[in-house]
């Protein structure tokens, strides 16, 4: 969720703030690139050394750096952000924020921030249960701003109850499912499939095709990027998802993926059918390797359930399938009929005879034909592009 987002963390001047130093390092280790900014009372619970050190950018606490009489923008400051989480935030700073006070360059930024701003309360029992405190909580979740609430347990004053500030690991477990909600797909069921399958000869040997799994993948990870929860059906593949949310299932043959395509099918949304399944498997499978004794050697095979088709009988309103049409001729033609035969949404169009597609490759040159016979023409582009591609017009199929 926060990978390649620009966050600012707000560190004001509690003992909570050693918390800050581990909230910092899971940030980064997310992905994200963080610039923090301290009030001056903060610098007295944890040195800025530490978090520049950990963030691997220059910690600011002021409107210029003394050193080098340098102005530290807040305007931009507040521009660059996608996020800006204040944690721990002080029962004093809360009532700044609230009624717009601005005499530090952390309340400067958050004025002038245009992101999605989140506030990690930290202080002790009776400052949080009191209606000053509470009605600035109030006041600043009206204006759009989210809380994320502190803990209960021992307090710095001895006490015990509400006010410690959210675990580092809870504060990333709220921000992931925050944003997850505001994501295009967020939590659709999507099934997709990926990579070729292997239909067994004998123990040593197989009827298998040159998919890679690379194209399958990137859709899978795009998806989830946007907020899915994808299921993927992977034959024989290298390929490994950068997305950790993605269920991966593996199998071999065409019947295996049948079944698991079948069975995840009906709780789908949408289901993006791009593996490369085998069209013929052996009639028998010799349990013993075959051995190389006549100059001509016969296989009997018969052809594999059509899984596209299949599902395309089985979808009801309301699912949306792609299918994906590799060609050599007659391109646009033999994809046009798949996509009606096989009672398809859209599908996905690529040619062998054009030079950087097909298996592979890193990259993919891709035409999609959606039901109301509408071609979209994409320029060759690496994989994880085209992923993109194809996961806009399935937000846009959803969303009409």
């Amino acid at each position: 969720m926060l990978e390649g987002k620009n966050v600012i963390l707000g560190v004001c001047g509690s003992i909570a703030a050693y918390k800050s130093a581990l909230l910092v390092r899971l940030l980064v280790k997310s992905g994200a690139n963080v610039r923090v900014v301290m009030t001056p009372d903060a610098t007295n619970f944890i040195t800025p050394l530490t978090l520049s050190t950990l963030s691997k950018n220059p910690v600011l606490a002021d409107y210029f750096t003394p050193e080098t009489g340098e102005w530290n923008n807040h305007v931009e400051l507040g521009l660059w952000a996608d996020l800006f989480i204040i944690a721990p935030v002080t029962a004093n700073t809360l009532a700044k924020m609230a009624t717009g006070l601005c005499d530090n360059l952390l309340l400067a930024i958050y004025l002038s921030a245009k992101c999605p701003v989140y506030f990690t309360p930290a202080m002790d029992l009776d400052m949080w249960k009191h209606p000053a405190t509470q009605k600035n909580i109030s006041k600043l979740q009206s204006s759009g701003n989210t809380l994320i609430p502190p803990g209960y347990g021992e307090l710095a004053s001895g006490l015990e109850g509400e006010g410690r500030m959210a675990e580092p690991e809870e504060i990333m477990a709220f921000l992931s499912s925050d944003l997850k909600k505001k994501l295009p797909l967020a939590d659709l069921k999507i099934l997709v499939t990926a990579g070729p399958t292997y239909e067994a000869i004998d123990p040593v040997r197989f009827i298998g095709n040159h998919s890679s799994g690379k194209m399958g993948f990137a859709i899978a990870d795009e998806l989830a990027f946007l907020g899915a929860d994808v299921t993927l059906i992977a034959g024989p593949s290298a390929q490994v998802s950068k997305q950790l949310s993605v269920k991966r299932i593996d199998v071999t043959s065409a019947e295996e993926m049948l079944g698991a395509c079948v069975h995840h099918f009906k709780n789908a949304k949408v289901c993006v059918m791009s593996a490369a399944v085998a069209d013929y498997t052996p009639v028998v499978v010799e349990q013993q390797k075959i051995k190389k004794e006549n100059n001509n050697f016969n296989i009997e095979v018969k052809k594999t359930t059509d899984i596209l088709s299949e599902l395309g009988k089985q979808k009801t309103p309301g699912q949306l399938l792609v299918g994906f049409a590799l060609e050599t001729n007659d391109e646009e033609k033999n994809a046009a009929e798949k996509l009606k035969k096989k009672n398809l949404d859209f599908i996905v169009l690529n040619s062998l005879n054009d030079e950087g597609a097909g298996f592979k490759k890193d990259t993919n040159k891709i035409t999609i034909i959606d039901r109301d016979q509408q071609k979209t023409v994409f320029s060759l582009k690496s994989k994880e592009d085209v992923a993109r591609d194809i996961c806009g017009k399935i937000v846009e199929m959803i969303k009409r």
